[in-house]
């Protein structure tokens, strides 16, 4: 869990105080400003927020876009189709990770898990984000099958030996994102963490004198809490959280698997600890991810909506099961949720969809 590490789809904990990390890949990304605007003046505390609990659409326009559909949709099918022409230690994480050139020159990190439900999780983490209508702020992952002998692997046959990967295994492949760099917890989180209190909701009336630029960050950050809530993920922010107990200033340090692109956006990488891993582990995990839950009481009203309708129609596991095996040509490989797993899923989107309303009772009461 707690490997540092510097490409898209890596994890661990914070790194200690220090220089300031060198830039990471980026490939599809659209072009946009990395300026922060420093001194800009304070947005009008009435805007960012409509209806009580939702940002704003003009907000919400402000954030920077994530990794484009179309070309999304290019670099899978190009990713499944390319040789791999050379495997490379370091950039990638664990050791057992590599960094693979293809034979169309783009690179991707390929990550060989601990064991299977890691790969299995980071899958179906990208799927749940497409369910979500977030997919976009993940970097394009896929699978593949570590054949020796076969077309995808052939030129590589001697690093896969000495990767003592097993054959037959199922890697996953992910875009690899040229220059990334840390983020640190915005106030809202860094402040209350760190003063050891209970975390307090971030409600619509604690964003006066917060500027535009901070605001759309908070933007993608309630997306991302969310996210890590019904994945059970514990690799990211929560992990920073669980680092109180003996570094006071963890949550002025990087956040794990996350980093920023050069215009602006976040990028949530490494989710393989999400669904598979972080449920078998809720009785651990969940007293960190439950609070984080409840400190946003301000939504993008699409998640929302989303999760209004998977909780309306109580179809969340099923929906899930739809897009892997419509999008994922090696998911029969990996198989799916247990009835377990499915009724946890399930279960968390009931629950956030509960945390919504009450965030709007809040709301409507002032």
């Amino acid at each position: 869990m707690n490997e540092r590490r510097s490409e898209a789809g890596s994890g661990g904990a914070a790194p200690p105080p220090g220089p300031g990390p060198e830039p990471r890949q980026r490939q599809n990304l659209e072009p946009g400003s990395r300026e922060r605007l420093a001194q800009e003046a304070p947005a009008d505390p009435a805007s960012p927020v409509q209806g009580g609990i939702f940002w704003s659409r003009a907000l919400e326009q402000q954030v920077p876009p994530g990794f484009d559909p179309e070309q999304t949709a290019l670099w899978l099918e190009t990713a499944r189709a390319a040789r791999v022409a050379s495997l490379e230690r370091g950039g990638c994480g664990r050791s057992s990770n590599r960094l693979a050139r293809l034979s169309d020159g783009s690179r991707a990190c390929v990550r060989y898990g601990i064991n299977p439900e890691q790969i299995q999780g980071e899958a179906l983490s990208y799927r749940l984000a497409e369910l979500l209508g977030i997919q976009q702020r993940l970097p394009p992952m896929t699978l593949a099958l570590v054949e020796a002998r076969g077309r995808q692997w052939g030129q590589v046959r001697d690093e896969l030996r000495g990767s003592h990967w097993t054959e037959g295994a199922v890697v996953s492949l992910t875009q690899w994102v040229d220059n990334l760099t840390d983020v640190v917890a915005p106030a809202p989180w860094r402040s209350e963490a760190g003063s050891g209190r209970r975390l307090q909701p971030l409600a619509a009336g604690e964003l006066g004198g917060l500027t535009q630029s901070q605001l759309v960050e908070l933007v993608q950050w309630t997306d991302l809490i969310l996210f890590d809530y019904l994945t059970a993920n514990f690799d990211r922010l929560v992990s920073n959280l669980f680092s109180l107990q003996w570094d006071p200033r963890v949550m002025h340090r990087a956040t794990s698997n996350l980093h920023r692109a050069p215009n602006g956006g976040l990028v949530f990488i490494d989710n393989e600890a999400g669904l598979v891993h972080g449920y078998r582990l809720l009785s651990m995990w969940d007293k960190y991810n439950e609070p984080l839950l409840r400190s946003v009481c301000i939504f993008r009203e699409a998640t929302a909506q989303r999760v209004r309708d998977l909780h309306r129609l109580q179809n969340a596991a099923s929906e899930l099961l739809r897009l892997y095996r419509t999008h994922e040509p090696l998911s029969g490989r990996l198989g799916f949720l247990s009835e377990q797993q499915a009724q946890l899923l399930q279960g968390r989107i009931d629950f956030v969809h509960k945390h919504i309303l009450h965030c709007k009772a809040m709301a409507t009461s002032l």
